[in-house]
């Protein structure tokens, strides 16, 4: 079976997965529950939950223990996005050609909406305990869950974007490593770390993906600078050259087109040397590893 074609079916059983957790639209709070479902129902690549249930697999896990936390995970990046989405931070009508949740349901309730996800997503890791009583690696798994989605992660990353944007702050190159660092990476590798954790692998193998993991996370997003700089309207599916335009730093402006190129280029090789090395290979995760820091929208 060809790659897109896994890729799709994959796609689809999460889906699957992700409509067996979502909340009843029902009870004087069925408002924030619909606008909820229907942040998650926008769609999207599903890339998060797909990466945590290939390690998780690739290292010997065969359970349906791993699938609150996938839920729970694509929970937690929408209520971002809807979040991201509000006018007081991008002010966006559209995402992925739908309206955006605040432009449906107004404001004060895509804001509820988004806490209504944070909250229900560890709600939903939480029924994990249900599946394995007792297993003391869903407690490992809610630590990482929280923390790269909390204030020394996802947050902290756009807490420094919404500074140097909003305020006009000068941002160097630390700090927008920073930014990529914690905004983009910490997700993917709560991903990795979690499969990982939940397959019962040890900790040198967890620090292993998650450094993989951060070199994924960083390479999509040069990429998606190098996009910015490179690609079209109609092949990007949205505006090119916004970065310049809004005088915004980035890689690209950093370094130069061909050294983020490079930069890309050694950052993927790394991450796959990594996920070769371990003790089981998982052909489809690196080929999904390389569509996405090599994709062309």
């Amino acid at each position: 079976m060809d790659f897109q074609t896994q890729l799709k079916q994959k796609v689809e059983a999460i889906e699957q997965i992700l409509e067996k957790y979502l909340p009843a639209e029902e009870g004087y709070q069925k408002t924030v529950l619909e606008a909820m479902n229907y942040s998650v129902r926008v769609g999207g690549k599903r890339l998060r939950p797909m990466l945590m249930q290939e390690t998780y697999q690739m290292l010997g896990g065969n359970g349906d223990i791993v699938e609150p936390f996938m839920a729970a995970q694509e929970m937690i990046h929408t209520y971002s996005l809807v979040h991201d989405d509000l006018p007081a931070m991008d002010n966006d009508m559209y995402r992925r050609g739908k309206k955006t949740t605040h432009v449906l349901y107004g404001e004060a309730m895509a804001i509820l909406a988004g806490d209504g996800l944070l909250n229900y997503a560890f709600e939903t890791a939480c029924k994990a305990f249900l599946l394995e009583p007792g297993n003391e690696n869903i407690g490992k798994a809610l630590t990482v869950l929280a923390g790269k989605a909390g204030i020394y992660g996802m947050i902290g990353g756009q807490v420094a974007d919404v500074e140097a944007e909003k305020r006009g702050l000068a941002l160097d190159e630390e700090k927008l490593m920073y930014i990529h660092e914690h905004k983009t990476a910490a997700l993917i590798q709560s991903s990795f770390m979690i499969g990982a954790i939940l397959a019962g692998a040890g900790a040198e193998d967890v620090k292993k993906l998650e450094k993989a993991a951060y070199n994924i996370g960083i390479a999509f997003q040069i990429q998606d600078d190098i996009l910015d700089v490179t690609s079209t309207l109609e092949v990007l599916g949205k505006p090119i050259g916004s970065d310049e335009k809004n005088n915004k730093l980035t890689y690209v402006k950093a370094h130069g087109l061909e050294k983020a190129k490079e930069d890309v280029e050694k950052l993927s090789k790394e991450a796959l040397e990594i996920l070769q090395g371990m003790q089981n290979r998982n052909e489809f995760l690196e080929q999904l590893v390389v569509y996405l820091i090599h994709r062309e929208k």
